[in-house]
């Protein structure tokens, strides 16, 4: 396993720590503690960070223009002011599900949102992938347990997903200009031994990052499925990547203490903790979301 520079951006503990964003005209990193409602802004060129609580589970968010940004959130899609935090539910998604909650998103370079839900006790096949494009919401798959690694080639003509309950990361071709799919999705990677395979970003040159839950690490993989990096994370649960910085040269990774015991957490002193990571790897900035008419 490969040792780089990790440096800790947040010692404040996730119970679920997800979905990081990172906005590079603020120079503002952004995630989640889903299950504590708790929404964290950090700013870092001034090392300043806080804490948002938030009305709703959230698990992902994404930026419509400066002013504003889209949360994915248990009950649906939410427009989120970036000067008050005010929330305006945009899209319902499974209002209907209680048993359901939102989980991984990112948003394609044409400016669809792919998005997902889980059930709240990870109940097998209970999980969708779903699209926000053009303003209308879409299924696009189900009967996942645990959707996660949502991310996209830098050309947009490839989608990836994993299920981590399976532990199987797919690809599936997409139009370019819509960010749909236009095939099927077919088994990319299928992984064994330790840890499952939890949220992912492509970086510039095309490679799939993809935190490994349960392994404190992050994997690297081709567009053809082959692992080539595994990148060690000071914390046992890592659940997602992003990178940041004004040459998207370092890597947020998020983690979590979920599911662990008071012996499971002394034994992983840095639990729930937020890092960064220095990789001889390079990003690109996250695009920005097209709502439609809102």
């Amino acid at each position: 396993m490969e040792e780089v520079i990790v440096t800790v951006l947040s010692e404040v503990r996730c119970h679920l720590g997800e979905g990081p964003a990172y906005d590079v005209a603020s120079d503002t990193a952004w995630w989640f503690d889903i299950l504590e409602r708790r929404l964290f802004e950090a700013r870092l060129g001034k090392g300043e960070a806080q804490v948002h609580p938030l009305p709703v589970m959230a698990s992902a968010l994404a930026y419509v223009d400066d002013a504003r940004q889209l949360i994915v959130a248990e009950d649906g899609l939410h427009v989120r002011r970036v000067a008050d935090g005010h929330l305006a539910l945009h899209v319902p998604i499974e209002a209907d599900n209680a048993a359901s909650r939102s989980n991984d998103a990112r948003v394609h370079p044409s400016g669809t949102l792919w998005t997902s839900t889980m059930g709240r006790k990870a109940q097998t096949g209970a999980g969708a992938i779903y699209a926000l494009h053009g303003g209308v919401l879409s299924r696009l798959f189900g009967n996942i347990t645990i959707p996660n690694a949502i991310c996209f080639s830098p050309d947009g003509g490839t989608g990836y997903f994993s299920d981590t309950h399976e532990n199987v990361l797919h690809s599936v071709p997409l139009d370019p200009a819509t960010g749909l799919p236009v095939g099927a999705p077919s088994a990319l990677y299928r992984h064994h031994g330790e840890g499952g395979l939890d949220g992912a970003v492509t970086d510039a040159e095309g490679l799939i990052w993809c935190a490994r839950w349960g392994a404190g690490c992050v994997d690297a993989y081709t567009p053809a499925g082959e692992r080539v990096r595994t990148v060690r994370v000071p914390a046992k649960q890592t659940s997602c990547p992003v990178f940041v910085g004004a040459d998207f040269g370092r890597m947020l990774v998020t983690s979590a203490y979920e599911d662990m015991d008071e012996a499971a957490r002394a034994a992983d002193p840095q639990h729930g903790r937020t890092f960064l990571l220095d990789l001889s790897a390079r990003g690109r900035p996250e695009p920005r979301i097209k709502l439609g008419a809102i």
